[in-house]
């Protein structure tokens, strides 16, 4: 990536950053609870033996109603796990009691860990990030771990980046290897993703 689309990445990551810190406790709160509604009435989710998701932190949209209302709704959650080079391992989410504190102030489900092919056994894939484009290119924290991670991904897998409404749709600069997402998950809806940019759907 040049210095030219570095320099803008991380000033739009912060820009968003800082907007996320500035929302209202109860704007975050009712989302949390909206997009845990929205993901369970996609029907990629509803069909969906097994979900890779991850635990939000600190000012990011709130996963942890989602993770509980997969796991109530039967569903097998996997949950990434930082390992030294900023890959993902992953492991089941077993409740919140069966997570703990870890690297970059991150959450980690404390089961055994499945490798990091396990990705490829999900049946969707919801990730973080800081903003993505109509086109699909996502924003995400600067590690990277991502674009190590998804490629993992079995074809066809629908993958997913869960997003306030307000941070779909941004000019986010993107290389041709970088990895899209085909869809934004927010409290309003799914939003496909893609060349045309589609609309919205429920």
């Amino acid at each position: 990536m040049g210095p030219g689309h570095s320099a803008a990445k991380t000033a739009l990551r912060d820009q968003v950053l800082a907007a996320r810190k500035r929302r209202p406790l109860e704007a975050a709160a009712g989302f949390a609870a909206s997009v845990a509604d929205v993901a369970l009435a996609w029907e990629p989710v509803r069909s969906a033996a097994t979900v890779a998701a991850y635990v939000s932190v600190g000012s990011e949209p709130g996963t942890g109603l989602l993770l509980d209302a997969l796991a109530a709704a039967g569903k097998r959650v996997l949950l990434p796990v930082v390992l030294p080079g900023l890959d993902l391992d992953w492991a089941v989410y077993t409740g919140r009691e069966g997570l703990a504190p870890a690297v970059r102030g991150l959450l980690e489900p404390t089961a055994p860990r499945l490798g990091r092919e396990a990705i490829a056994q999900a049946d969707v894939v919801l990730v973080p990030g800081t903003g993505v484009s109509l086109s699909g290119a996502r924003l995400g924290q600067g590690g990277g771990c991502y674009d190590r991670a998804l490629p993992r991904v079995s074809p066809g897998t629908p993958v997913a980046v869960v997003l306030y409404d307000d941070e779909v749709g941004l000019a986010v600069p993107a290389e041709p290897h970088d990895v899209r997402v085909g869809f934004a998950l927010t409290s309003r809806g799914v939003r496909v993703l893609g060349p045309a940019g589609s609309p919205d759907i429920r």
